[in-house]
């Protein structure tokens, strides 16, 4: 077990009788360095305090779309514009948000993350206002937009724990496990905490709420200068991400596993209700602390490899659950296990994405995975929205087993090809 360095023992003057007697003092008592590998994690210099803020800025992610159609649904009477607008906004942040990566690459987190994240406010304010006041239904879309510009706060949380344990495989290993959780986390609490305001106090609360944490968090996290990566100087900036080696076939991976989600949620949603979908979160959260635990040695593209292959394989369980017997409970510890495999495969995956990503363009190469993953949960939740209307409700659970099919085919072509 290690153990924190003590200092020497100081000598200490003591009068016994007419003698001077310079006797030891007592040293301190050793104590011994945290073993649980997430103690250890958040016990680094500053950790704490971007993680703080990091949270708080990430929890209004799994709200804003949740609040937005609450919202426009109830001003305006309309489902379908309120998945447009929520729509809009999804292909907004995928043309945007690599080039607002971009610039925090070339300039700072600090320097682009808060006024990025200020026009995301303003955007979100100008929704909330346009519903309230009953302006035209193009100043929703234009509004919700603007918020594209919201940085992505996971990728830069990602980026500072790569900094700070360079070198330093297994700690980096445990990061990216504790941020897959706290991405699972975000995503059982935003939704429900949205929900709850918006029925609570009154139709706009999610929003508004929603983005005056991500404002305070941003500014929090944005604070913590001490562990901010630097920037790297401009003579030794390398090439796009999409250019490196491997990285764009691992990109159709993140492309068909966010597939994965989109057609699971749907299909689910529509088959037993929302509400259990937080099992699915609360499996992936609570393998991805475990995973985080473990030490995984080998090849990190066979690592992928097994990963994909046990998604495909749980991925499996609800369609056979729901196929076998229609019972609720059955489907619930299906959803459980199938969301055991998919932290383990992001946590995977973003470990690759880091080592491929040339150097100075980490957030920029984070980014670019998480916006496939965007694109691949609106082809899902499409697909899955046709199966589930055009063909039996059971049949909508072989969405994701074939998008899971197909991101483990795409990744072993591209360990192949290598």
């Amino acid at each position: 077990m290690p153990y924190e360095r003590t200092p020497p023992a100081t000598p200490l003057l003591t009068v016994s009788g007419d003698l001077l007697v310079i006797a030891p003092r007592t040293a301190a008592p050793v104590r011994p360095a945290p073993t649980n590998p997430y103690r250890r994690l958040l016990a680094t210099p500053g950790a704490r305090a971007f993680t703080a803020g990091n949270l708080l800025a990430r929890l209004p992610m799994g709200m804003f779309s949740v609040s937005a159609v609450i919202m426009i649904a109830g001003s305006r009477g309309s489902y379908a514009l309120a998945g447009a607008v929520t729509a809009t906004g999804l292909a907004a942040t995928a043309v945007v948000a690599p080039w607002t990566a971009r610039l925090v690459d070339r300039y700072g987190q600090a320097r682009i993350a808060v006024p990025a994240t200020a026009i995301a406010m303003l955007g979100s304010l100008a929704l909330l206002l346009c519903v309230h006041y009953g302006a035209p239904a193009w100043t929703l879309f234009a509004s919700y937009a603007a918020t594209a510009t919201t940085p992505n706060t996971g990728g830069m949380s990602r980026a500072r724990w790569a900094h700070l344990h360079q070198g330093d495989p297994a700690a980096l290993h445990t990061a990216n496990s504790f941020e897959q959780a706290v991405d699972e986390l975000c995503f059982m609490l935003g939704p429900a905490l949205a929900a709850l305001l918006c029925a609570a106090l009154f139709p706009e609360a999610g929003t508004l709420v929603g983005a005056i944490m991500l404002m305070t968090g941003v500014l929090i996290f944005a604070a913590q200068r001490a562990s901010e990566p630097p920037v790297a100087p401009r003579t030794t900036r390398s090439g796009s991400p999409l250019r490196a080696p491997g990285m764009p076939a691992l990109l159709a991976v993140f492309l068909a596993t966010g597939a994965v989600f989109g057609s699971m949620e749907v299909v689910t949603i529509a088959h037993a209700g929302g509400a259990i979908l937080a099992l699915q979160a609360a499996g992936s959260c609570v393998a991805g602390l475990l995973y985080g635990s473990l030490r995984p040695a080998g090849d990190i593209r066979r690592r992928l490899l097994g990963c994909l292959a046990g998604m495909t394989a749980l991925m499996s369980l609800p369609l056979l659950a729901t196929a076998s017997a229609d019972s609720l409970l059955a489907l619930a510890g299906a959803l459980l296990l199938a969301g055991a495999a998919t932290a383990p495969t992001m946590v995977t995956g973003m470990t690759l994405v880091q080592r491929l990503t040339p150097e100075g363009r980490l957030n920029e190469g984070m980014t670019l995975a998480v916006t496939a993953l965007l694109g691949g949960i609106a082809a899902g939740s499409a697909a899955g929205g046709w199966l589930v209307e055009h063909t039996a409700p059971v049949s909508g659970y072989a969405a994701p087993v074939c998008a899971a099919g197909l991101a483990l085919a795409v990744a072993a072509a591209g360990v192949r090809r290598r």
